[in-house]
C-alpha cells in the first residue's frame, strides 16, 4: 500500500468508526468504575473480581497499565496480568478501557526516543490484547503529580503541547494496528492554578485544552489526535454535590458541562479533530465514604482533612445525581465511578461500593438501582431525548389456549416501559377493553385480560409499549385474530 494512501485511508476509518450519535447521552453509555483490583495474576482470582464487581450494576470497567521510561514493551507478567483480565472482562460481558501513562512526573515523556518507546509499548498491548477496542492516553497531564514541567521558563504553557505530541504519536501508532481502536486523549483533573511558581504547577481544564488546540492548530496535522476526550469531574471535596456549577472559576465539574463544551470548540472546531461535537468519557469521579468503627481495623493510616468523606447514604445519593447529571449531557458517552472497592490506605480513596475486604456498603444498593434506571432510559428527563421502546419475546395466547380461558400475553420490554394492552373486534375494529401498566427493561412482564369482559366474536391483542420518562414513537405488535368461546 502506498504511504501516501495509508493516512487518508486511516482517516476515513476513523471517522467512520468514531463519528458520535446526535444524542451520545442516555441508556446506551457506559456505566461503570475505574478498578484495578481485578488486575490478578490468574484467570481465577480476575474472573472473582470481576463477578463482585459486575454484581454491583457496573458494565464498564477502566484498568491501568502503567508505562517506565526505557520501556518498549510490556513485562511478560503484566500482559499475563492484562490477559486475564480480558479474559475475565469477556466472561463477565464487561467492556474494559485502558489507561496507559507514566506513574508519576519524573517519567514525563518528554522527548521523541521517549515518545517512541511509549507508541511501542502500545503497539504490543494493541498486539496482545484484541479484544480491548479503547485506549486511554495518559493521566491528568495538566497536573504537576503526573507531568512535568507544566510551565516553559517564560511561563508558557509546556505541558499541552508535549502532551499533544504523545497523544499524536499514540494515536497513529494504535490505528495502525486496528483502526478501528477507540483512542482517548485528556484524562484531565477538573482543576488547576494555571500560575508558574506557585510550589504546584498546575493547569485549569480550560488553560490546557485551549493551549493543546492552539499547539494542534500550529502543527499543521491533518489527523486527529483522539476519538473522545477522557475528562475526570470530581467535585470539590467529597462533601460538595456533583451538581454544583462552578461559574467564576475555570474548574469544570459535572454541572459545568456547557464550559467544557464550549472549551473544546475553541480549542478543536475548524480543524480535522473534532472539538464541540467530541464523544466525552467520565473515566473517574469519586465520592469517599466514611469508615464505620466495625470496619476500621481494614484499613490504614489517616484520612486527609480537605477529602470530608460523607456518609453511605449520602455517597449513594451524589453517585446517583451524578449519573442523572451525565444520563442527560449529549455528547457523554459513559461515566466510570473510582472505585468499585475501596483502597486500604485511608490516604488514598475510599469511594467504592465495596469495603476494602469486598463486603457491600449500604451505597451499593440505590447506585445499583440508579444504574439500572439509567441503563432503562429512566434515570432523568432529558430534553431532547425521545426513546423508542420495543416488547421482546412477546408471546400472545394461541387459539388453543385461549379456548381453555389462558387470556395473558407475556413479553419484555427492551427499556423502561410503559404499556397498554387492548383487545378490539377483529371485525370493526372497536376496542372492547384495555389495560395498561409499567415494567423494568429486561424484566419477565405479563398482561392478564382474565376476567374482562371480551363479549363474542373475533378479536386482536395489540400490546402499545412506549417509555414512560422519554418519550419517542410508541410501538406496537398485534396477535393473530382470536376466536372467543
Amino acid at each position: 500500500m502506498s504511504r501516501r494512501l495509508f493516512p487518508l485511508i486511516v482517516a476515513l476509518i476513523v471517522a467512520a468508526a468514531a463519528a458520535p450519535s446526535a444524542l451520545a447521552g442516555g441508556p446506551a453509555m457506559a456505566f461503570g468504575a475505574a478498578e484495578d483490583v481485578v488486575r490478578a495474576p490468574d484467570l481465577v482470582s480476575a474472573k472473582a473480581e470481576m463477578t463482585l464487581f459486575r454484581l454491583a450494576g457496573f458494565s464498564s470497567i477502566r484498568v491501568t497499565s502503567q508505562w517506565l521510561p526505557g520501556q518498549v514493551a510490556p513485562t511478560e507478567a503484566e500482559l499475563t496480568v492484562l490477559r486475564n483480565v480480558s479474559a475475565a472482562a469477556q466472561l463477565s460481558g464487561v467492556k474494559v478501557y485502558l489507561s496507559v501513562y507514566p506513574p508519576g512526573s519524573r517519567s514525563t515523556p518528554l522527548t521523541p526516543e521517549a515518545r517512541e518507546e511509549f507508541a511501542a509499548y502500545l503497539t504490543v498491548l494493541a498486539q496482545q490484547l484484541p479484544a480491548i477496542d479503547d485506549v486511554i492516553i495518559g493521566n491528568e497531564p495538566n497536573l504537576n503529580r503526573f507531568w512535568l514541567p507544566q510551565f516553559n521558563p517564560d511561563g508558557s504553557n509546556a505541558s499541552s503541547p508535549a502532551y499533544l505530541a504523545l497523544l499524536a504519536r499514540s494515536y497513529d501508532a494504535l490505528k495502525a494496528i486496528d483502526p478501528r481502536t477507540r483512542v482517548w486523549g485528556g484524562a484531565l483533573a477538573p482543576r488547576g492554578i494555571d500560575r508558574p511558581g506557585t510550589g504546584r504547577d498546575t493547569h485549569s481544564p480550560v488553560k490546557f485544552l485551549r493551549d493543546m488546540g492552539a499547539a494542534y492548530r500550529a502543527s499543521g496535522r491533518t489527523l486527529p489526535v483522539m476519538d473522545g476526550l477522557a475528562f475526570h469531574p470530581y467535585a470539590d471535596s467529597s462533601g460538595q454535590s456533583p451538581g454544583t456549577p462552578h461559574p467564576r472559576s475555570t474548574t469544570i465539574g459535572l454541572a459545568d458541562y456547557p464550559r467544557l463544551i464550549q472549551t473544546l470548540g475553541v480549542a478543536f472546531d475548524g480543524t480535522a479533530q473534532a472539538g464541540s461535537t467530541l464523544p466525552i468519557l467520565y473515566d473517574e469521579f469519586g465520592v469517599e465514604s466514611r469508615i464505620p468503627a466495625g470496619k476500621a481495623k481494614l484499613y490504614t493510616g489517616a484520612e486527609p482533612a480537605t477529602t470530608r468523606p460523607v456518609d453511605e447514604i449520602t455517597q449513594g445519593q451524589f453517585y446517583g445525581e451524578a449519573l442523572r447529571l451525565a444520563f442527560c449531557q449529549p455528547t457523554v458517552v459513559g461515566i466510570l465511578l473510582f472505585h468499585s472497592q475501596d483502597e486500604p490506605a485511608l490516604g488514598s480513596w475510599q469511594s467504592g461500593l465495596y469495603y476494602a475486604d469486598g463486603t457491600p456498603k449500604t451505597s451499593l444498593y440505590p447506585v445499583r438501582d440508579a444504574i439500572a434506571r439509567a441503563r432503562g432510559g429512566s434515570i432523568a428527563r432529558c430534553e431532547g431525548l425521545a426513546l423508542q421502546v420495543s416488547a421482546t419475546r412477546a408471546r400472545f395466547p394461541s387459539q388453543a389456549e385461549l379456548k381453555r380461558g389462558s387470556r395473558s400475553v407475556q413479553f419484555r420490554c427492551s427499556l423502561d416501559c410503559a404499556w397498554e394492552l387492548r383487545a378490539s373486534s377483529a371485525t370493526g375494529g372497536a376496542m372492547r377493553t384495555r389495560l395498561t401498566g409499567y415494567g423494568r427493561a429486561g424484566t419477565p412482564l405479563v398482561a392478564s385480560l382474565k376476567g374482562r369482559k371480551l363479549g363474542r366474536g373475533r378479536i386482536i391483542l395489540t400490546l402499545i409499549t412506549s417509555h414512560p420518562v422519554n418519550p419517542g414513537t410508541p410501538q406496537s405488535r398485534e396477535s393473530s385474530p382470536l376466536q372467543l368461546p
